[in-house]
């Protein structure tokens, strides 16, 4: 199934997304869940599933507005360098262990939202990559038991301003300016993909593929990132994991492609559809 944060007539719901329309699973709630992450919370993906099955009434997805994925502020952990081709082009060290950093839930934007470049820089860069939720709480999960943990996938744009990356070594400046990555279009269950199905992950700018990979090649598997993640702190249901971007990036090609006023950006991924989105400026 489908699940997404949305806006319908000004006012921010959760619902499932099918071939008929949206259903509105927060009136199905009587309002007293009011987004996907607090579902994630409050109930079972299949009790979501199941609420949503029960429903026959549908909106029609032209009239609403796509939200991130999770709109709390959850915590958000991203994986850098978690492909070889990417390690590689940024001329950094194997590591054993994952690199990490943050973002905050300001910083992400919807489906089809614009994407701000802010007024600080011109060095906006893509970075497409697959993001996992969780659904079930956790500390110190086993790779073994790692999937069963996860409520579903995402894509995600883990927009970057390079200049303001580069400061110092942590990287959190460059990874949060509001509005300057993106998350969705919607989660799909992990009911939809089987656990350790390989998926394909494209970034296409302007029309043209800048980015391509498939989950087999990351580094630290999805089961490895849950594992290692949930070693140092438990991870909650609407908790994000972002698993990296392959090579390809903008900053390191030959002259440099940064994204800029106009440009529109999509990543791709097997059964996650498309999250499309265009740069303006601040």
């Amino acid at each position: 199934m489908k699940l997404l944060n949305f806006k319908l007539n000004g006012i921010s719901r959760w619902g499932a997304l099918t071939d008929e329309g949206v259903i509105d699973l927060m009136y199905a709630t009587n309002d007293s869940i009011r987004t996907l992450g607090e579902a994630l919370n409050a109930l079972s993906v299949s009790q979501i599933e199941e609420l949503a099955s029960a429903q026959t009434s549908r909106v029609d997805v032209r009239e609403i507005t796509y939200l991130p994925v999770i709109t709390e502020n959850k915590k958000i952990l991203c994986v850098g360098l978690n492909y070889e081709e990417h390690r590689v082009e940024a001329n950094r060290p194997k590591t054993g262990e994952p690199t990490l950093f943050v973002r905050f839930a300001s910083s992400q934007v919807g489906h089809q939202a614009p994407l701000v470049l802010p007024k600080e820089s011109a060095e906006f860069d893509y970075e497409g990559e697959i993001a996992i939720v969780i659904g079930v709480r956790g500390r110190r999960i086993s790779e073994k038991n790692a999937w069963q943990h996860i409520a579903g996938y995402a894509l995600y744009n883990d927009g970057s301003i390079r200049d303001w990356q580069k400061h110092t070594s942590q990287w959190t400046p460059g990874k949060n300016f509001d509005a300057t990555a993106s998350f969705g279009p919607y989660l799909v269950t992990r009911g939809e993909i089987a656990d350790g199905q390989v998926l394909e992950l494209t970034t296409v700018l302007n029309g043209q593929v800048m980015q391509y990979a498939k989950t087999d090649q990351l580094i630290f598997s999805i089961p490895t990132l849950i594992h290692y993640i949930s070693s140092f702190c438990t991870l909650e249901p609407g908790d994000v994991i972002v698993t990296g971007t392959p090579g390809g990036v903008g900053f390191k090609r030959v002259p440099p492609v940064f994204m800029k006023p106009g440009d529109v950006v999509e990543i791709k991924g097997s059964n996650l559809g498309v999250l499309k989105n265009i740069i303006v400026s601040e």
